[in-house]
């Protein structure tokens, strides 16, 4: 292993994953914190700690000169991303290159390319990848109006920069386009420094399928199969498992293809997740985009294949070959995440920081809690609100189902309000035991029903 020491550009459950990841390997670590995360569980696990700001992320894990100072000033040979933050910045990946730091992770070109839905969207096509129809850069909200009318309602806009479900409007009338236009578009300006949109045919029998790639720097890029990310909230996943349970062979083989020849057309290294819409009416998928970064979900795909994802993303970012040939990666049994955020459901699912007087996570074989909380942590205001993932593997998705339930029932945290027990009736539900799910029904027919039990109970 040529890298000897890492700063970890992160915070909460990654930042803790990394440094796990690193230290199996031998790897000294460094967290690169703001001053609102001293006391977080990275804090307490990495090698060293070096604050590199106050609480707001603007002054802190944003700021990229404040990042490569720490890795420069401690001695850190690379630098790990995780997700959100920096990770997705080309300009910041130049940055770590000019330094001589390793950034874990793809090229800036590769970043860049990806990153602007557009240009992702021009090199699918160019390499046979199948794109929803819709349009390219809409210019005015008249110009959406013209393009809605020759694409046909329902219509999503779209953020060019953007992901994670920001910049993103579902229009359903034409009266909706001015208003949806102009929020869309001030949200992708005040979230990625860029407010250009563009247009896709909204897909209503859809599920969100990814698929998860692999490339090194001798050029082998291989896939690990795909996740299934369909239960969302405003487009952000709650609820991921591996794989998909709408997916088979014939359909699974064409994905996988699809998303290996965008990786090697973006002449890929690392960890990346190619995303898809398939349309469960036509069994027609449609790309997405692709996420040039590990992502919250990676756990899921790790409990199937027994891969080390993190692992493997430091060695080859220390130029080793991957470690596993095509051949070597087999799906076995089924694996479900719960994203567990400190938030208030029926308040409109209201943030909730604050201190954890009590945390009891589950333990059991086939279970495993991804998280930077413990008795005691305080839960900053400042950040997502997300504050661990729970894991469980089964033989099948039955077994999966009644493992998760199980450990939902045993899953204790005080002192904040959190979405266990949300979490926990989208799983008992019949729709998702069915698989009977699309990206609309947790908001459009689940949440109404929960929302209405609950005011019932009261």
């Amino acid at each position: 292993m040529t890298i000897k020491r890492v700063l970890i550009a992160n915070r909460g459950e990654i930042a803790v994953r990394i440094a796990r990841a690193c230290r199996k390997l031998g790897v000294e670590t460094v967290l690169a914190c703001s001053e609102a995360d001293r006391a977080s569980l990275a804090a307490r696990i990495a090698d060293r700690v070096v604050c590199i700001g106050p609480a707001q992320a603007m002054q802190s894990y944003l700021d990229q000169d404040a990042v490569i100072t720490s890795a420069i000033g401690t001695g850190c040979d690379a630098l790990h991303p995780g997700y959100g933050f920096l990770s997705e910045r080309a300009s910041f990946r130049r940055l770590c290159d000019e330094a001589g730091v390793r950034f874990i992770g793809p090229h800036a070109e590769a970043i860049a390319t990806m990153g602007d839905k557009l240009t992702a969207l021009r090199l699918a096509k160019a390499n046979g990848v199948p794109t929803i129809p819709g349009c390219n850069e809409l210019k005015s909200a008249r110009d959406a109006k013209t393009e809605a009318r020759r694409t046909g309602l329902p219509v999503i806009l779209k953020a060019s920069a953007g992901g994670g479900g920001r910049g993103m409007r579902v229009v359903r009338a034409f009266r909706e386009i001015d208003s949806a236009f102009a929020s869309a578009s001030a949200e992708a300006q005040a979230a990625f420094g860029d407010g250009t949109l563009y247009m896709e045919k909204y897909i209503k029998s859809a599920r969100h399928i990814e698929v998860q790639v692999f490339g090194d720097t001798h050029g082998k890029i291989v896939h690990l199969g795909e996740r299934d990310c369909s239960v969302q909230r405003r487009h952000q996943k709650l609820i991921e498992e591996a794989p998909s349970p709408v997916v088979d062979g014939p359909l699974r083989k064409s994905l996988t293809a699809a998303a290996l020849r965008l990786a090697k057309a973006a002449s890929y290294v690392g960890a990346g997740t190619v995303e898809f819409i398939v349309d469960l009416e036509s069994r027609a998928y449609y790309f997405l985009e692709m996420n040039t970064r590990i992502q919250v979900e990676h756990p899921v795909t790790e409990e199937i294949t027994g891969m080390d994802l993190v692992s493997e993303q430091i060695r080859v970012a220390a130029g080793e070959p991957l470690s596993f040939l095509q051949g070597d990666v087999t799906l076995s049994g089924h694996a479900i995440e719960c994203r567990i955020n400190a938030e208030e459901v029926d308040a409109g699912f209201m943030p909730c920081p604050g201190a954890i007087v009590e945390w009891q996570q589950p333990d059991a074989a086939g279970v495993r809690v991804d998280t930077h909380c413990y008795p005691g942590y305080a839960i900053p205001p400042f950040y997502d609100s997300m504050i661990g993932k729970l894991i469980v593997l089964g033989e099948d998705r039955r077994e999966a189902i009644e493992k998760t339930l199980s450990a939902l029932d045993r899953f204790v945290i005080g002192g904040v309000q959190t979405t266990l027990p949300f979490s926990r009736a989208i799983v008992a539900d019949d729709d998702f035991r069915r698989s009977a799910v699309t990206t609309d029904w947790l908001e459009h027919v689940f949440l109404p029903r929960y929302l209405n039990d609950a005011e019932v109970r009261r």
